[in-house]
């Protein structure tokens, strides 16, 4: 075995272990200076991006790969966890890994004005791990654990500038939806623990018998997991935590935001895949009812969106929206299960997961730039910034095209997906999520002529760019959003198809933990 077959290999856990180790570790190393802090946290942030592309060519070349913690002698009667890495968890793994990569750039000089920064890059690290855990791992009670990790760090750093009684309180808000939500996870995984004495979502997808309790369950997962989504009418949380955290934080918050929703394909498709039947929890009634959710919650986010005079919460309120979309593609998903539009339906809302990361995130990186140069987050004090912030002005104009899903930018693409299948399924639907999309183009066109162009406010004549390791985060996911762009055919085909496919193709996920004994 070569020593690259050993990582691989071993990688699973590595992925978990490196962000861990480095968060515990970063204390330690703040003692002999801020700079050198930040560049290993940056360095573990790389080593554990290196590792999830290694892993993710593996398995999108060579399929499921499977970890066993414990004995690998599965015969014996020993706890043991599995970490089962298939393409929807790994697609979703790169996601995040980017985006706490990303998230650690820009901090370096975003944060650099403020103390407890040891705390910050800590919390960043468990985070990630936190996050990272949830999507590889094939154990219930594992998942409410790391669901737990990445809950408990995310509220801290919302509330990080405790100086600021509207990020305390948000805060707040953040950790009572988690907590109830993580109870919500708690009590499902008891329910169905109590019934099949197994964890293994594997091993439960393949003996669930869809009783009423399972029902309830199913319920309880969903209701928790949509909540921690940020799903219409549970999203109370979202725009004053997007809103009111260090912009560093909202970028990865919104990775996390996006774990939660892998948890809800990952319910759907994998542990209930195989057996919704006819009745009032059938795949088609369930797939409705979260179409109706999804649709209003693109409403709600877009006339949200509207009325804002915050940067940072009316970005926060077209994530809420852009959630819609994302669930729009799993609604229609299941509605239409088994026909080809329902396969392009699930394509277009994995791919639109990793495009609304990177096309809000940049949009929260320029608000977060714009607040470093300018101490204003009022739209309405703002104008003129484009003569002293041009690559700030041109990441914005990328972000707005993406978001509102213009061409060449990738949100056109995942969104054409969805639309796409979404007439097949109902033209009325389709209608209604093209205008949402329009309307929020319209909203940053405005913002854009609000905050970047007019005449130059007095105030702000001495506003300068903001420093290259801010400016160099958002060139790369500009960059990145661009590239995707151009060539989103290579992209659906290596890595969204497979991350689809392994929802659809559920079996194949069932199987190979059979195969291995793993029951």
């Amino acid at each position: 075995m070569t020593s690259i077959e050993y990582i691989i290999d071993h990688s699973p856990a590595l992925i978990i272990a490196i962000p861990l180790l480095g968060a515990f570790l970063t204390p330690l190393v703040s003692r002999l200076g801020s700079r050198i802090r930040n560049v290993f946290v940056i360095i573990v942030a790389m080593l554990t991006a290196f590792l999830v592309f290694l892993l993710a060519s593996d398995v999108f070349s060579d399929g499921i790969r499977t970890y066993i913690f414990g004995s690998q002698d599965l015969t014996t009667p020993v706890v043991r966890i599995l970490f089962e890495v298939d393409g929807i968890s790994i697609f979703m793994a790169i996601i995040s890994v980017l985006l706490s990569l990303l998230a650690a750039i820009y901090s370096w000089s975003f944060m650099k004005k403020y103390d407890g920064l040891d705390k910050y890059y800590t919390l960043l690290l468990l985070m990630t791990a936190g996050m990272l855990g949830m999507e590889l791992t094939g154990d219930m009670f594992n998942f409410f654990v790391f669901l737990e990790i990445t809950s408990i760090s995310s509220c801290a750093l919302i509330a990080f500038w405790t100086h600021k009684g509207e990020a305390v309180e948000a805060g707040f808000k953040y950790i009572v939806v988690s907590a109830v939500g993580a109870l919500f996870v708690l009590f499902a995984v008891a329910l169905l623990y109590g019934q099949y004495n197994a964890l293994n979502i594997a091993t439960l997808a393949n003996t669930i018998q869809y009783s009423f309790l399972d029902k309830i369950a199913f319920v309880l997962l969903i209701t928790a997991l949509g909540m921690k989504a940020g799903l219409v009418p549970m999203h109370m949380w979202l725009p004053d935590s997007y809103s009111q955290a260090p912009s560093s934080v909202t970028l990865i918050l919104v990775g996390a935001t996006q774990a939660s929703l892998y948890g809800v394909f990952r319910m759907c498709f994998t542990l209930y895949g195989g057996v919704f039947a006819d009745g009032i929890l059938s795949s088609m009634t369930v797939g409705w009812f979260i179409v109706v959710l999804a649709l209003v919650t693109i409403l709600i986010g877009v006339t949200m969106a509207i009325i804002q005079t915050d940067f940072k919460r009316l970005i926060a309120y077209a994530a809420v929206a852009e959630l819609g979309y994302m669930f729009l593609g799993i609604g229609v998903g299941l509605t239409a299960m088994g026909t080809s539009y329902g396969k392009t339906a699930l394509d277009g809302g994995v791919f639109h997961i990793l495009n609304d990361a990177l096309d809000v995130g940049l949009l929260f990186l320029v608000a977060g730039s714009i607040y470093y140069a300018t101490k204003e987050r009022d739209l309405d004090r703002m104008g003129g910034l484009a003569r002293n912030m041009r690559y700030t002005s041109m990441f914005f104009i990328i972000g707005l095209l993406a978001v509102a899903g213009m061409p060449p930018m990738n949100g056109f693409a995942s969104k054409l997906l969805i639309y796409e299948s979404t007439y097949q399924l109902s033209p009325i639907l389709s209608i209604i999520a093209i205008l949402s999309s329009i309307l929020l183009l319209a909203v940053f066109v405005k913002v854009f002529h609000s905050v970047f162009m007019g005449p130059e406010l007095p105030r702000f004549r001495d506003v300068q760019e903001v420093p290259r390791s801010m400016l160099l985060a958002m060139g790369i996911i500009a960059l990145i959003i661009i590239v995707i762009g151009l060539i989103p055919g290579i992209v659906v085909e290596n890595i969204v198809q497979p991350a689809a496919n392994s929802l659809v193709n559920h079996l194949d996920y069932i199987s190979h933990v059979i195969s291995i004994g793993g029951v």
